[in-house]
């Protein structure tokens, strides 16, 4: 068996390497048109912000290594530029020669990736740059180090433009723009999560343009002048992080089906229309886990599982892909953001119909020292009694929390069986009552009617609303929102007389107990009450975020 792979990387290398492991006699070769065959490209960031020191800690294996581990012929700065399905042939062109030769194959794995999207092409200059391999991570690097820009502008708000935002800022004196054309940076969280995360940036001295494109780039004495759809800036450097287009002209050509993105069709295979002709990665359509529609979540840990998918199916060994629930998370300073399945905003835009909590829980027991909040916001189906999506952010104990609830969301574990997990504790790591635990809780309050729950977005929209703040006289005072009244909970049962029972009160704490426990009072006396989830913490990033 003769087996040609495109591209190298978390999907080429790692399709590879499975396929040796199965089968010792196969014939292998890998093309990569770079020079680099295996790279830590989630690493590229780091290696830019000299957290990661040397250019040789990025690269994971090498042609050689290949060879002499495994026994797979590795041809770098080797481009396939046609296939020919018919002869089950590819067209192969040297990058340094333009040599062309011709390589037969019994299955071809395409694995090209994606491109950065530049739609500034056509201005040439050393620097716009965009982040794609270790070349141009060491470029970047090079350029701020020899150069020492004053003003930096990062086009694009995402995973990629926020980190490399954070790594320029650990050179101290350059001045770091983010420009958005959305309302808000990282696409997949939700604007009241987004607000602490832009919230954090702020105080990082990461400036922030968002709902706000970029029309034209015209460079001017060395200076690039940025024409927004609303304003204008200068920059000394840009680099371009909108997002990223499948790289699949090649299967275009050869009539292997596309979507309208361009990004290549597989079966849960991965098996494209071609049976001998395998795809994965970031070049291809796959299926969202959550809506079961096609998606495109470009992503290195579904590239791995893709891979072995790939090798097992070549291998004889039937292996299907069930799909991408989009897991990921982000270092932002000191804090930690992370998201699984799908957010608010994706459920409004796909009909799909949910509820949500927001609960704002110490990562460990408050009497160990260190003990810090974080937010976590949960979307669920009551009807099917399952999550949906999680987004969670904090300190510390942030990649514990959302690997749980994804592995909950993955095994479709019933909501109710939330409050019966298990999990790890010691007052360094957790609570006797674990987050993921109170989550169960929190839910099975609002499923049984225990309580109604209220978001911010809800209060600010009600005319006139009745809001009681629950927690003591100092805290009030010292912040508070502008409708609310204040009694404390521990004072509330003597002073229940002093409430409306013929209006609706809208209930709020620090982070959402004591408002509950408020509620509980105030409904066993006869009242109408709605919890505000999040309590005061989320209102205050919500406020300091819409006042920037």
């Amino acid at each position: 068996m003769k087996v040609l792979i495109v591209g190298g990387v978390a999907g080429g290398a790692t399709t590879a390497t499975r396929l040796r492991r199965l089968d010792e006699k196969a014939q292998i070769i890998i093309f990569e048109r770079g020079e680099h065959i295996s790279f830590a490209n989630c690493g590229l960031p780091y290696y830019i912000g000299d957290v990661i020191k040397e250019k040789k800690e990025l690269l994971l294996q090498t042609p050689k290594s290949f060879k002499n581990r495994f026994n797979i012929d590795v041809r770098i700065k080797n481009e396939v530029v046609k296939i020919d399905r018919d002869k089950k042939q590819v067209l192969v062109r040297k990058v340094d020669s333009g040599e062309e030769y011709i390589e037969t194959y019994d299955t071809l794995v395409l694995s090209p990736g994606a491109e950065p999207i530049n739609p500034f092409k056509l201005l040439k200059s050393e620097k716009i740059a965009t982040l794609r391999n270790v070349n141009d991570s060491v470029k970047i690097k090079e350029y701020i180090q020899k150069n020492n820009p004053k003003n930096i502008v990062i086009i694009g708000g995402g995973y990629i433009g926020v980190e490399v935002a954070e790594n320029i800022k650990h050179y101290g004196s350059i001045n770091v723009t983010i420009v958005e054309k959305a309302p808000h940076v990282i696409a997949s969280i939700d604007k009241d999560i987004a607000s602490f995360v832009q919230n954090r940036l702020r105080e990082n001295n990461i400036n922030l343009i968002l709902s706000n494109g970029v029309r034209q780039i015209k460079e001017e004495n060395n200076i690039f002048n940025i024409l927004l759809d609303d304003g204008k800036i200068k920059a000394d450097y840009i680099i371009l992080s909108i997002g990223v287009i499948p790289e699949t002209s090649i299967a275009k050509e050869a009539g292997i089906t596309l979507n309208s993105r361009g990004s290549i069709i597989v079966d849960e295979h991965m098996r494209t229309n071609d049976k001998d002709i395998y795809a994965l990665g970031d070049a291809v359509e796959i299926k969202n886990y959550i809506t079961n529609m096609p998606d495109y979540i470009p992503l290195a840990g579904p590239a791995n599982r893709q891979a072995r998918i790939v090798a097992n199916n070549i291998c004889g060994l039937d292996s299907k892909y069930n799909g991408t629930m989009g897991s990921s998370i982000l270092k932002l300073f000191d804090y930690t953001l992370a998201t699984t399945g799908v957010s608010e905003e994706k459920c409004k835009m796909l009909d799909i119909n949910y509820k949500k909590i927001i609960i704002t829980p110490f990562c460990h027991a408050t009497y160990y020292p260190g003990a810090s909040e974080m937010i976590v916001k949960v979307i669920y189906s009551q009807k099917e009694k399952k999550l949906l999506g999680a987004q969670v952010i904090g300190k510390e104990g942030v990649d514990k929390v959302s690997d749980i609830l994804a592995t909950v969301i993955r095994s479709k574990i019933n909501i109710y069986d939330l409050e019966d997990l298990e999990l790890c504790y010691a007052p360094p790591f957790s609570s006797a009552k674990s987050v993921v635990n109170i989550v169960g809780n929190v839910i099975e309050n609002e499923i049984n009617g225990l309580v109604k729950n209220i978001f911010w977005e809800d209060v600010e929209n009600t005319d006139t609303p009745y809001v009681l703040d629950a927690r003591t006289k100092g805290e009030y005072e010292s912040g508070h929102f502008s409708e609310a009244i204040n009694i404390p909970v521990d004072e509330l049962r003597e002073n229940i007389d002093k409430l409306d029972k013929n209006k609706e009160i809208l209930v709020y704490c620090k982070t959402g107990v004591r408002s509950y426990i408020a509620c509980r009072i105030l409904i066993q006396n006869g009242f109408k009450v709605k919890n505000i989830m999040g309590g005061y913490n989320l209102y205050k990033e919500i406020e300091k975020d819409r006042l920037k």
